[in-house]
């Protein structure tokens, strides 16, 4: 949405910037409701909603990456087993898509495919938001869980981990990315209490006017009216991911004992050496990990 008028510049007003902003977010928002009325390409909406009622559920949304997802659900089934672990998949080919089904069947979890995205190959936050307020709007509100949290799909944990617990004294739970004076929770791995913003008109997109990128869009709804002091939060360290490289290059997110990929991250060259590196990580929690349709590691 657009900045408050007072904090557009001289400059800005000379450009039209309140206006053209208006315009766009008009026409962002206009897309998302288009989206949200569309159905699952695969799937039972509807009986998966019906199967997080009052329960703990983790959302991930998956993206061409099938080996980094089987590696989550191997995980997330062994070190988070309070949780119903649903998979809503937002990749860009069937192939691909047909692959994450395959395994997210295997490991017992439940599997969405979710509709032709609009942003794809055009906007990676943008695809990635919309298809989060897809799932709140067509998933998380007509299932109403207890508690429901969203996962990029290579956030990994790797020891036994209740990350629904600081919900019993907060709304929401997570990793804090701040922009200016504002924040919110780095939509990769957020976490909230659903009777507390059940009625809320939520946006998981960005606000880009703002400086938010996705999961921003809930500064407004959200985080603005809540005090980040009185908050438990995650705190999130980077490292690289082999010595004597900057971590820039080739970073790790750690997460209190989860590990983020961070995807692509860093120096493009390096992409196949810290998967290779993360499979050695990852390989001790892996070997009791039973998964029959596991994709070998890298």
């Amino acid at each position: 949405m657009p900045k408050p008028l007072l904090e557009y510049t001289a400059a800005d007003w000379r450009r039209l910037r309140p206006l053209t902003q208006t315009v766009k977010s008009w026409r962002y928002r206009r897309c998302d409701m288009a989206y949200r009325r569309l159905g699952a390409v695969a799937g039972d909406l509807g009986a998966v909603a019906a199967s997080i009622s009052n329960r703990k559920v983790l959302v991930t949304v998956a993206f061409c990456d099938p080996q980094i997802l089987s590696w989550q659900l191997r995980l997330v089934r062994r070190y988070v087993p309070n949780a119903v672990h649903v998979i809503v998949d937002n990749s860009t080919t069937d192939a691909l898509a047909a692959d994450n089904a395959r395994i997210t069947a295997a490991a017992g979890a439940a599997y969405l495919r979710a509709p032709p995205n609009p942003w794809s190959g055009r906007s990676a936050s943008r695809s990635h938001g919309i298809v989060l307020n897809w799932t709140w709007h067509n998933l998380i509100k007509p299932g109403r869980p207890e508690a429901f949290g969203f996962l990029d799909h290579d956030m990994l944990p790797t020891a036994a981990d209740d990350p629904f617990a600081a919900l019993a004294h907060q709304d929401l739970f997570g990793v804090v990315r701040t922009a200016g004076p504002r924040w919110f929770l780095w939509a990769g791995f957020c976490l909230f209490r659903f009777a507390g913003v059940e009625h809320l008109p939520l946006d998981f997109g960005q606000d880009w006017f703002l400086g938010l990128d996705t999961g921003g869009g809930n500064w407004t709804p959200l985080y603005s009216r809540m005090d980040r002091a009185s908050l438990r939060e995650l705190r999130a360290s980077w490292v690289p991911f082999k010595p004597g490289i900057a971590a820039d290059d080739g970073p790790l997110m750690w997460c209190g004992t989860w590990v983020h990929e961070v995807g692509l991250a860093g120096d493009p060259g390096l992409v196949g050496q810290k998967r290779a590196a993360l499979a050695r990580l990852l390989a001790p929690h892996l070997e009791d990990a039973a998964s029959p349709a596991a994709i070998g590691a890298a």
